[in-house]
């Protein structure tokens, strides 16, 4: 099977392309990994992604691009409009065409206006965005869906060895540099979310490409929840950081684009079909320890 990559020097493609590398013969085998790079394919102008696609083959292909800078992206909604929406929409229709397989990587931002919610959400729940980067995603699943029948996972709160593309890191190795150099952190307790491992997101793509998976929406996310404070906490827990430690409202750090209050994704489908997602906290102990903080 020959898998085409894009975004592979994301977090999470590039976890993806490492988890590949390091699997045995019987979880790898059969699976060429093809990554293309934005110096080939520049998904912000979607209306060329067919001619440049129809050159390369393929039996499947995983989306791993997005334009995800969430508060960049208010003041830039025809590019989030291009890369988060249109490009997929074309993306899913060439895949139909020519009978492959489509993966695309969607977010736990397609959700937020329940502001009463308190509950995980599951696949079926009305979307409702909170900010245009929300709302870009959600449109490309819905127009990815139109043109052909995607498998669409929803993640949330990722972290991964390869930092975030553009934004200097994650939001762990933030936690850790400035525990350190600081000595006290003041982090947002009010947004709930599922911090995850793009590792554990690897791992699962990996196994929906060799055994199959049905069209649709599936939730992809660490097992339990925290606010981001209590994610900073374990952190420094875990890493062994002096740190005071300091919970604030949204109201207090505020940001050019609004965040989720709660966006905790229910995985019991994935857990169903596959396996449950491990927990985050033991993760986030296998992540510092691949970095090298423990």
């Amino acid at each position: 099977m020959k898998v085409l990559l894009l975004g592979a020097n994301g977090q999470l493609g590039h976890d993806l392309t490492a988890a590949h590398a390091a699997a045995p013969d019987r979880i790898s085998g059969g699976i060429e990994l093809i990554p293309l790079g934005r110096d080939k394919l520049d998904v912000s102008a979607p209306a060329g992604i067919a001619e440049t696609l129809a050159a390369v083959e393929f039996d499947a292909l995983v989306n791993c691009t997005s334009y995800h800078k969430t508060d960049e992206v208010e003041d830039a909604g025809s590019r989030a409009m291009a890369v988060n929406a249109h490009a997929p929409q074309q993306m899913a229709k060439l895949c139909a065409d020519r009978g492959a397989r489509f993966i695309h990587i969607s977010t736990d931002y397609v959700f937020g206006g329940d502001r009463e919610r308190t509950t995980p959400l599951p696949e079926d729940a009305p979307t409702a965005p909170v900010n245009v980067y929300g709302a870009s995603k959600a449109f490309g699943e819905t127009l990815a869906s139109l043109a052909g029948e995607p498998t669409i996972l929803r993640v949330a709160s990722l972290y991964g060895v390869a930092g975030a593309s553009g934004k200097g890191g994650n939001f762990v190795e933030t936690m850790i540099r400035f525990g350190r150099e600081r000595g006290a952190l003041k982090v947002v307790d009010d947004q709930r979310m599922s911090p995850t491992a793009t590792a554990d997101i690897a791992a699962v793509i990996l196994r929906m490409l060799r055994e199959g998976v049905e069209p649709g929406l599936w939730h992809v996310a660490g097992g339990g929840e925290a606010t981001w404070f209590e994610f900073a906490c374990e952190i420094v827990r875990q890493a062994g950081i002096e740190a005071e430690m300091t919970p604030c409202t949204s109201a207090e750090f505020p940001t050019r684009a609004l965040r989720p209050g709660y966006s905790v994704l229910d995985t019991s489908k994935l857990a169903s079909a596959f396996a449950p997602m491990p927990d985050w906290r033991e993760s986030l102990a296998r992540y510092l320890k691949a970095k090298g903080h423990v």
